[in-house]
């Protein structure tokens, strides 16, 4: 599947799906994806051993993937981690937790998608806690 005539908002809902299948691979629990509201969106809600997470997806379109060792370079998408974009997470987590009543443990983890454009082959890490 080549990926070079998708849309930057079809690569992000692609990285999403994938980031959501890697996590159920790890045994989190999908609870809720793209909850919208006037301040903002969280990408996915998942659960895993009583704690709540929140995960900031970030997808980036490469020609290459990175080695394994991921090792930054132009195609890191950790750089739009920025740190006010894991502050309005963290906001909104706030707000899905008093929301839904959740009285457990959260925390704001987020996910890097690498996607190979002649492909589709996808590398996936996943960074939990980044707040």
């Amino acid at each position: 599947m080549d990926l070079s005539n998708k849309s930057r908002k079809e690569i992000g809902a692609l990285g999403e799906r994938i980031a959501a299948e890697y996590l159920r691979r790890h045994e989190f629990r999908l609870l809720d994806r793209n909850v919208a509201r006037k301040i903002g969106e969280l990408d996915l809600v998942v659960e895993k051993g009583g704690t709540l997470h929140i995960v900031e997806v970030k997808t980036v379109l490469t020609d290459n993937l990175p080695d394994e060792k991921y090792e930054r370079d132009e195609y890191d998408p950790s750089l739009n981690l920025h740190e006010a974009k894991v502050r309005k997470v963290a906001r909104m987590g706030e707000w899905y937790v008093l929301e839904k009543r959740w009285g457990g443990e959260w925390q704001v983890d987020g996910c890097l998608v690498w996607l190979r454009r002649r492909d589709g082959m996808a590398l996936v890490r996943y960074l939990p806690q980044i707040v």
